[in-house]
């Protein structure tokens, strides 16, 4: 079971914000102009250390919506190939960034291999890419407080964990072997001023390096 604390969208955040302040016109001015629904899964050896995390990323519909209408209009070539590419291309731009992953084991950052083991498909009319970023070399867990976040580092994409209702849902973060380790999901709690920053930001600006990092949830596997 994942614990969890009331979360409030920080998409609906700014947006509100930008209505609010007058300071903007359209919605579609402020950051972030889409959203990715994630959910995460922490790999573990037979020994218990951790070796990975699969990640599955569910694109917004309109995203989704745009691409595949593309895709269908490739000629010469089936919806599949089409998507093995879109899936190629998204793993190909994705190390620069490290992946949009941080993961920190203790007070030790931890660094990530290639990632080799990844698919893209449409599953419910959201284009949805999923993938495997192992780490470097397995760390054990037991003792050790794992965190994560994901996020775009500009903000141009908002990054949230799968949720049902107002928390998330239990899909959202799983640990495989490990059972005495509590879960949890930690909001974003962005200082007033990066909302309102991220917010006047029209679409083709970018963030500040690192924006991104401020409204990111928090995934914590706890196995004191």
């Amino acid at each position: 079971m994942i614990r969890a604390w009331p979360r409030v969208s920080v998409r609906r955040t700014c947006q509100a914000l930008v209505v609010g302040s007058l300071l903007a016109s359209p919605l579609a001015m402020a950051h972030p102009h889409g959203w990715i629904d994630m959910s995460v899964r922490v790999i573990t050896n037979d020994d218990g250390a951790v070796t990975g995390l699969h990640q599955t990323w569910r694109m917004d519909p309109f995203y989704s919506l745009v691409v595949m209408e593309e895709l269908q209009q490739v000629p010469g070539t089936s919806l599949e190939q089409g998507l093995d590419q879109w899936g190629s291309e998204i793993r190909n731009n994705l190390p620069p960034q490290h992946y949009f992953t941080e993961v920190r084991i203790g007070d030790k950052p931890q660094t990530f291999g290639e990632v080799t083991e990844y698919t893209a498909l449409e599953r419910d009319g959201r284009l949805t890419f999923m993938f495997i970023l192992p780490l470097t070399s397995p760390q054990p867990l037991s003792g050790q407080v794992l965190e994560y976040q994901v996020f775009d580092p500009t903000y141009y994409i908002e990054m949230v964990h799968e949720e049902e209702g107002d928390e998330p849902s239990p899909q959202a973060l799983i640990l495989n072997g490990e059972p005495d380790c509590t879960l949890s999901v930690l909001p974003a709690d962005p200082d007033p001023e990066k909302v309102l920053q991220a917010s006047l930001l029209d679409v083709d600006e970018e963030g500040e390096p690192g924006l991104g990092r401020h409204f990111a949830e928090t995934g914590r596997v706890d196995c004191r």
